[in-house]
Order: structure tokens, then C-alpha cells, then sequence
């Protein structure tokens, strides 16, 4: 047998399995539950900028971007821009691979692909960071509520023009806030790419998990998510990402755009 091929298949194999290995499961829920409890996600960066998320999850949004290969993702929720440095880092990945199998010139300053990041506010001492970043032309703050008719209006301004677009939610995790933000951005999302909802996992954690926010079980992303599907059947869930990572904060929450 081809070894690539092979190699694939003894890869299926063992997704599958995962799936029947109740206590493979339970036991990834039970450290990601310990695990937030320790704040263990503040622990990274990624190119010199603090990123709330985990590994696994990061791993997907490299994975997500590099297949899909988007020409704008559009982000809520910045805190101190480490997800933005993740997006656009894999974005010039794309542009220099592109411009190698070109044989061009590349001009990172010249790209047409970019991350629009939202957040209600933008904290100067983050803002002049991600100021300083070598990666700064490739973003696009805007400073807002991700969910107000100005905020809406800006970010579809800024996409006009993209042909590709992949959203990240992650901002204010209550129901009532996702489900406007699934209104306002999920429909940007180009056929064949993504929107991915943060922090859906909330849905299945204790109540005192987060005793200090204002999203819980019964009130947070998954709950705004179910809600949003029922409605819109050009969006499932591709249960095969998170299926990889057994660990993800996204649960259920890797939404593919099929119509």
C-alpha cells in the first residue's frame, strides 16, 4: 500500500475509534474542566502576543485557514490581540507560498489578505503592541460593540471586495450576544469556510465554573448556537475537527457554510 495513503488510513482509524472510547472522552472533558479551573489557557503567545486559547485550538485555526485559504477573517473579541498575530501569521503563510509557487516577488506590505478584529474595547497598552507588530499591516481594528449597527456597518465596509471570508466569535459568551453576532457576521462567511464559535463548552461545565461572568449553563454560546442552526441549514457542524482535538473549547462549534 501507498505509505501516504496508509498513513491516512491508520489516522481514520483512530478518530474513529475515539469516538466509541467513552472514557477517552470523559476523561478529555474532565481535564479541560480542571484545567480551566487552574486558567491554564492564559498560559501562551504566539509571536510575542498573549493568546487565550489552547493549544489544540490554535492548532485548528491553522489547520481551518490553511485549508480554506481566506483572504479576510474577521475576529471578535481581542483582548491582547494574540488570536489576531495567529490568523495573520498563518494568512502570510498563504502569501509567501503563493508567491513561491508563482516565482514573484512578495511584498507583505502589499497583501490583499487581512484579519478585522473586533473588540468593544481596545486597550491602549494592546493596541500600541499590536502597533508595533511586524504583522500590523495585515490587521484591521475596529473599536466597538461587535453586535451595534455601527460596528456591523464598519466590518462589512472593511470586507468589501474579500472573496473568502472565515469568522471567529469570541467575545461576550451570553446567549442573547452570540446569537446577534451569528446574525450579524455567519452570513459573511463565504461557502466552503467556517464560523467558529468560542467557548460553546460552557454548556457542558459546572455552574460555579465561572462564578465571576455572565454566561452559564443554560445561557451561552452552545445555547445561542442550537438556536441559530435550527434556523439556518446552510451551516452544520463538522464534527470531525473537534474529534481530533478532543480538547477544544469550541464544542460542537466548528460551523462549515455547505449552502
Amino acid at each position: 500500500m501507498d505509505p501516504v495513503k496508509q498513513f491516512a488510513e491508520e489516522r481514520l482509524a483512530r478518530l474513529e475509534a475515539y469516538q466509541g472510547d467513552t472514557a477517552f472522552r470523559q476523561l478529555s472533558q474532565a481535564w479541560l474542566e480542571a484545567s480551566m479551573r487552574k486558567k491554564y489557557v492564559y498560559n501562551f503567545d504566539w509571536l510575542g502576543r498573549p493568546i487565550i486559547q489552547y493549544p489544540q485550538d490554535m492548532w485548528a485555526v491553522q489547520e481551518l485557514i490553511w485549508q480554506v485559504k481566506p483572504d479576510l477573517v474577521i475576529e471578535t473579541g481581542i483582548a491582547h490581540g494574540g488570536s489576531l498575530i495567529l490568523s495573520a501569521s498563518i494568512l502570510a503563510m498563504l502569501d509567501y507560498c503563493d508567491a513561491m509557487a508563482a516565482g514573484t516577488t512578495l511584498d507583505p506590505r502589499q497583501t490583499k489578505r487581512k484579519v478585522i478584529g473586533i473588540d468593544i474595547d481596545i486597550r491602549p497598552h494592546n493596541r500600541a503592541a499590536l502597533d508595533a507588530h511586524p504583522l500590523r499591516p495585515m490587521l484591521h481594528l475596529v473599536e466597538g460593540s461587535s453586535i451595534s449597527a455601527e460596528t456591523v456597518a464598519a466590518v462589512k465596509a472593511a470586507a468589501a471586495g474579500h472573496k473568502t471570508i472565515m469568522v471567529f466569535l469570541d467575545s461576550m459568551h451570553t446567549h442573547a450576544h452570540v446569537l446577534a453576532e451569528l446574525e450579524a457576521y455567519a452570513p459573511m462567511v463565504s461557502k466552503g469556510s467556517y464560523c467558529v464559535v468560542f467557548d460553546s463548552f460552557v454548556e457542558d461545565m459546572p455552574a460555579d465554573l465561572f462564578p465571576d461572568r455572565p454566561w452559564s449553563p443554560g445561557d451561552n454560546p452552545m445555547t445561542a448556537m442550537r438556536e441559530y442552526l435550527e434556523k439556518h441549514p446552510e451551516f452544520v457542524t463538522d464534527k470531525s475537527i473537534e474529534g481530533r482535538l478532543m480538547v477544544t473549547v469550541a464544542a460542537q462549534g466548528f460551523l462549515k457554510r455547505v449552502g
